[in-house]
Protein backbone atom coordinates (compact mmCIF):
# COMPACT_ATOMS: atom_id res chain seq x y z
CA UNK A 1 0.00 0.00 0.00
CA UNK A 2 1.33 3.32 -1.04
CA UNK A 3 2.46 5.99 2.03
CA UNK A 4 -0.28 8.55 0.83
CA UNK A 5 -3.13 6.23 0.87
CA UNK A 6 -2.16 5.11 4.62
CA UNK A 7 -1.36 8.49 5.95
CA UNK A 8 -5.02 9.70 4.33
CA UNK A 9 -6.59 6.44 6.33
CA UNK A 10 -4.17 7.19 9.50
CA UNK A 11 -5.94 10.94 9.58
CA UNK A 12 -9.06 9.68 9.17
CA UNK A 13 -9.32 7.23 11.77
CA UNK A 14 -7.46 9.25 14.25
CA UNK A 15 -10.15 11.75 13.91
CA UNK A 16 -12.79 9.79 13.89
CA UNK A 17 -11.71 7.80 16.61
CA UNK A 18 -10.86 10.26 18.67
CA UNK A 19 -14.55 11.49 18.48
CA UNK A 20 -16.89 10.26 21.61
CA UNK A 21 -19.16 7.91 21.46
CA UNK A 22 -20.51 4.60 22.70
CA UNK A 23 -16.96 2.90 22.85
CA UNK A 24 -15.37 6.31 24.35
CA UNK A 25 -18.31 6.63 26.91
CA UNK A 26 -17.80 3.22 28.14
CA UNK A 27 -14.15 3.48 28.52
CA UNK A 28 -14.01 6.41 30.26
CA UNK A 29 -17.65 5.40 32.70
CA UNK A 30 -15.24 2.28 33.32
CA UNK A 31 -12.26 4.16 34.58
CA UNK A 32 -14.39 6.88 36.34
CA UNK A 33 -16.05 4.77 38.31
CA UNK A 34 -13.95 1.97 39.24
CA UNK A 35 -10.23 3.03 38.33
CA UNK A 36 -7.73 2.23 34.98
CA UNK A 37 -8.05 -1.74 36.13
CA UNK A 38 -10.33 -3.20 33.73
CA UNK A 39 -10.00 -1.20 30.88
CA UNK A 40 -7.15 -2.67 28.91
CA UNK A 41 -9.62 -5.31 27.95
CA UNK A 42 -12.57 -3.16 27.26
CA UNK A 43 -10.08 -1.30 25.14
CA UNK A 44 -9.03 -4.61 23.48
CA UNK A 45 -12.71 -5.35 22.26
CA UNK A 46 -13.06 -1.98 21.26
CA UNK A 47 -9.95 -2.26 19.19
CA UNK A 48 -10.98 -6.07 18.05
CA UNK A 49 -14.53 -5.17 16.91
CA UNK A 50 -12.70 -2.15 14.48
CA UNK A 51 -10.63 -4.92 12.99
CA UNK A 52 -13.38 -6.96 12.38
CA UNK A 53 -15.24 -3.69 10.78
CA UNK A 54 -12.74 -2.87 8.64
CA UNK A 55 -11.69 -6.57 7.43
CA UNK A 56 -15.55 -6.42 6.22
CA UNK A 57 -15.18 -2.81 4.73
CA UNK A 58 -11.88 -3.98 2.99
CA UNK A 59 -12.66 -7.47 1.90
CA UNK A 60 -16.32 -6.75 0.30
CA UNK A 61 -18.27 -8.37 2.97
CA UNK A 62 -21.37 -5.73 3.60
CA UNK A 63 -24.13 -8.30 1.25
CA UNK A 64 -22.94 -11.10 3.72
CA UNK A 65 -23.00 -9.38 6.95
CA UNK A 66 -26.09 -8.21 5.87
CA UNK A 67 -27.42 -12.33 4.78
CA UNK A 68 -26.21 -12.99 8.74
CA UNK A 69 -28.33 -9.80 10.07
CA UNK A 70 -29.55 -11.42 13.33
CA UNK A 71 -25.78 -12.68 14.52
CA UNK A 72 -25.09 -8.87 14.31
CA UNK A 73 -28.52 -7.90 16.23
CA UNK A 74 -28.10 -10.82 19.00
CA UNK A 75 -24.61 -9.36 19.37
CA UNK A 76 -26.40 -5.72 19.78
CA UNK A 77 -28.79 -6.85 22.46
CA UNK A 78 -26.32 -8.86 24.40
CA UNK A 79 -23.98 -6.04 24.77
CA UNK A 80 -26.85 -3.83 25.48
CA UNK A 81 -28.33 -5.86 27.74
CA UNK A 82 -24.73 -6.36 29.67
CA UNK A 83 -24.20 -2.64 29.51
CA UNK A 84 -27.49 -1.82 31.32
CA UNK A 85 -26.28 -4.81 34.27
CA UNK A 86 -23.56 -2.78 34.85
CA UNK A 87 -25.08 0.30 35.04
CA UNK A 88 -27.15 -1.03 37.39
CA UNK A 89 -24.37 -2.40 39.63
CA UNK A 90 -22.48 0.66 39.53
CA UNK A 91 -25.29 2.80 40.56
CA UNK A 92 -26.02 0.38 43.45
CA UNK A 93 -22.38 0.02 44.55
CA UNK A 94 -21.77 0.99 48.26
CA UNK A 95 -19.07 3.01 49.42
CA UNK A 96 -17.33 1.29 51.82
CA UNK A 97 -14.09 3.26 52.30
CA UNK A 98 -12.87 6.70 51.09
CA UNK A 99 -9.96 5.24 48.95
CA UNK A 100 -11.26 5.82 45.31
CA UNK A 101 -9.46 2.51 44.46
CA UNK A 102 -11.27 0.40 46.59
CA UNK A 103 -14.24 -1.18 43.95
CA UNK A 104 -12.32 -2.98 41.50
CA UNK A 105 -13.34 -6.46 42.85
CA UNK A 106 -15.34 -7.65 40.19
CA UNK A 107 -15.89 -8.29 36.15
CA UNK A 108 -13.54 -10.54 35.03
CA UNK A 109 -11.95 -10.05 31.83
CA UNK A 110 -13.37 -12.26 29.53
CA UNK A 111 -16.79 -10.02 29.93
CA UNK A 112 -14.93 -6.96 30.02
CA UNK A 113 -13.82 -8.14 26.65
CA UNK A 114 -17.21 -8.83 25.05
CA UNK A 115 -18.34 -5.57 26.72
CA UNK A 116 -16.07 -3.64 24.63
CA UNK A 117 -16.67 -6.01 20.82
CA UNK A 118 -20.07 -5.76 21.93
CA UNK A 119 -20.50 -1.89 21.86
CA UNK A 120 -18.13 -1.76 18.78
CA UNK A 121 -19.63 -4.20 16.44
CA UNK A 122 -23.37 -2.74 17.97
CA UNK A 123 -21.73 0.85 16.91
CA UNK A 124 -23.30 2.31 13.69
CA UNK A 125 -20.44 4.63 13.72
CA UNK A 126 -17.92 2.64 13.74
CA UNK A 127 -19.47 0.23 11.00
CA UNK A 128 -20.26 3.12 8.64
CA UNK A 129 -16.65 4.68 9.15
CA UNK A 130 -15.16 1.06 7.55
CA UNK A 131 -18.04 0.77 5.11
CA UNK A 132 -18.88 3.58 3.81
CA UNK A 133 -15.94 6.09 4.14
CA UNK A 134 -13.17 3.63 4.07
CA UNK A 135 -14.34 2.55 0.01
CA UNK A 136 -13.59 6.34 -0.69
CA UNK A 137 -9.99 6.94 0.97
CA UNK A 138 -8.83 3.63 -0.44
CA UNK A 139 -8.66 1.60 -3.66
CA UNK A 140 -10.03 -1.80 -1.87
CA UNK A 141 -10.31 -3.96 -4.91
CA UNK A 142 -6.76 -3.46 -5.15
CA UNK A 143 -5.57 -4.23 -1.17
CA UNK A 144 -3.59 -7.29 -1.08
CA UNK A 145 -3.14 -9.31 2.09
CA UNK A 146 0.20 -7.73 3.13
CA UNK A 147 -2.05 -4.20 2.57
CA UNK A 148 -4.50 -5.31 4.86
CA UNK A 149 -2.08 -6.31 7.43
CA UNK A 150 -0.92 -3.25 7.46
CA UNK A 151 -4.43 -1.51 7.57
CA UNK A 152 -4.75 -3.56 10.56
CA UNK A 153 -1.80 -2.24 12.45
CA UNK A 154 -2.12 1.43 11.94
CA UNK A 155 -5.78 0.59 13.28
CA UNK A 156 -4.09 -0.74 16.37
CA UNK A 157 -1.57 1.80 16.71
CA UNK A 158 -4.48 4.79 15.89
CA UNK A 159 -6.70 3.20 18.13
CA UNK A 160 -3.86 2.91 21.67
CA UNK A 161 -3.29 6.18 20.81
CA UNK A 162 -6.60 7.42 21.12
CA UNK A 163 -8.02 5.01 23.80
CA UNK A 164 -4.63 5.17 26.01
CA UNK A 165 -5.15 8.95 26.08
CA UNK A 166 -8.53 8.96 26.81
CA UNK A 167 -7.81 6.31 29.52
CA UNK A 168 -4.93 8.24 31.11
CA UNK A 169 -7.00 11.72 31.28
CA UNK A 170 -9.99 9.62 33.02
CA UNK A 171 -6.98 7.53 35.52
CA UNK A 172 -6.22 11.67 36.30
CA UNK A 173 -9.48 12.95 36.67
CA UNK A 174 -10.27 9.95 39.17
CA UNK A 175 -7.73 10.54 41.65
CA UNK A 176 -8.81 14.30 42.32
CA UNK A 177 -12.03 12.60 44.16
CA UNK A 178 -10.85 11.19 47.64
CA UNK A 179 -14.65 11.58 49.20
CA UNK A 180 -16.87 8.92 49.79
CA UNK A 181 -19.71 10.98 48.76
CA UNK A 182 -17.86 12.22 45.59
CA UNK A 183 -17.32 8.47 44.73
CA UNK A 184 -20.95 8.23 45.18
CA UNK A 185 -21.45 10.64 42.33
CA UNK A 186 -19.21 9.67 40.23
CA UNK A 187 -20.18 6.31 40.37
CA UNK A 188 -24.16 7.03 39.52
CA UNK A 189 -22.76 9.69 36.71
CA UNK A 190 -21.16 6.69 35.25
CA UNK A 191 -23.60 4.74 35.55
CA UNK A 192 -26.03 6.88 33.56
CA UNK A 193 -23.77 7.03 31.17
CA UNK A 194 -23.80 3.71 30.50
CA UNK A 195 -26.92 3.41 29.99
CA UNK A 196 -27.46 6.18 27.93
CA UNK A 197 -25.13 4.22 25.78
CA UNK A 198 -27.04 1.00 26.11
CA UNK A 199 -30.22 3.62 25.11
CA UNK A 200 -28.84 4.77 22.22
CA UNK A 201 -27.23 1.60 20.99
CA UNK A 202 -30.89 0.12 21.11
CA UNK A 203 -32.10 3.20 19.33
CA UNK A 204 -29.84 3.54 16.57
Amino acid sequence: MDYASLTLFVSALLLASGTPGPGIATLVARVLGRGISGAAPIALGLAVGDVIWLSAGVWGLSALAQSFGGIFLAVKLAGIAYLIYLAWRMWTAPIASRDVAADTRTDSAPALFFTGLAVCLGNPKVMAFYWALVPTLLDVTKITVAGWLQLVAATLGCLTITFGGYILAADRARTLFKQGDVIRVVNRVAAIAIAGTAIWMALR
